[in-house]
């Protein structure tokens, strides 16, 4: 594995926080980038070849396409406050996205096939939200890109982990071309922790034993799963979220479980 799977982030100041690019045996469809946005401040570009999400993690932004605009998308004051709100972008799209106040944006993008589907916003509510597990290892997800036919590459979905929680959990793994048990993507994890100084632990790990790593996440950090069972925790005292960016050669998700620890979940309700 010559890429390393942690990608680290830095919120310190206005600009570029963190930034995932494709290219390589181990990592060939998402392209990531996070932005801090200042009032006023704004971001232009085209979507070329790709599809493209927009995810205001916080603070509002007015984006304007070629395709239509959307004024004040977002406006929580951080990804621990409430749902998401996103603009979805086909290919061969202009966009500027400027920031109403201070604001935290992600891009996220991959390769488009198949019928090209209209640009639009995704705006979730409170009650869009999902719990999934149970006791320490329950937590909040919203499935804001998930359904076969809202995108023709990209998932996307944002987790709420409470602290001391564990997420993602048991381990699951999605590489292997073989539906409906599983399919090949990869994925990303961006994270941010509340209060900031917090973390969190990932361990991404394959059965042969190629990969066998347990990573410290911090807040704005990236963790890449190119391929193995993934799971991760939360550290006690410190809220954790997480955005996921899945994408592979096919656009379906099914997952399969680490056999030794399937048998977590068999009274939990998903």
């Amino acid at each position: 594995m010559s890429k390393s799977l942690l990608v680290r982030g830095d919120r310190s100041a206005a600009g570029e926080i963190v930034t995932v690019r494709r290219g390589s045996a181990d990592w060939r469809y998402v392209d990531f980038r996070v932005m801090r946005l200042p009032r006023g401040g704004f971001e232009a570009g085209r979507s070329r070849e790709d599809e493209l999400v927009i995810v205001s993690i916080e603070g509002a932004i007015d984006v304007q396409t070629s395709e239509g605009g959307w004024p004040g998308v977002g406006g929580r004051s951080s990804p621990f406050d409430g749902p998401p709100a996103c603009v979805y972008l086909p290919p061969d799209c202009d966009y500027r996205v400027e920031a109403v106040t201070d604001s935290e944006v992600a891009f996220c993008s991959a390769p488009a096939r198949g019928r090209r589907l209209p640009a639009r916003l995704i705006s979730m509510r409170e009650t869009d939200a999902r719990v999934r597990g149970s006791g320490q290892a329950k937590r909040c997800v919203y499935n804001v890109l998930m359904e076969p036919d809202e995108a023709s590459t990209l998932f996307v979905t944002e987790v709420l982990t409470p602290p001391g929680n564990w997420s993602s959990y048991p381990p699951h793994k999605h590489d292997v071309d073989d539906p409906p048990n599983e399919s090949a993507l990869e994925e990303l994890y961006y994270y941010r922790a509340l209060p900031a100084s917090g973390f969190a632990f990932q361990r991404v790990y394959t059965v042969e034993g190629d990969i066998d790593e347990t990573l410290t996440a911090h807040d704005g950090d990236v963790v890449l799963v190119p391929r193995g069972y993934h799971v991760c925790a939360a550290a006690p005292e410190y809220a954790i979220y997480y955005l996921n960016v899945l994408a592979g050669p096919k656009h379906v998700y099914h997952m399969t479980f680490d056999p030794a620890h399937e048998w977590i979940k068999k009274d939990w309700v998903w």
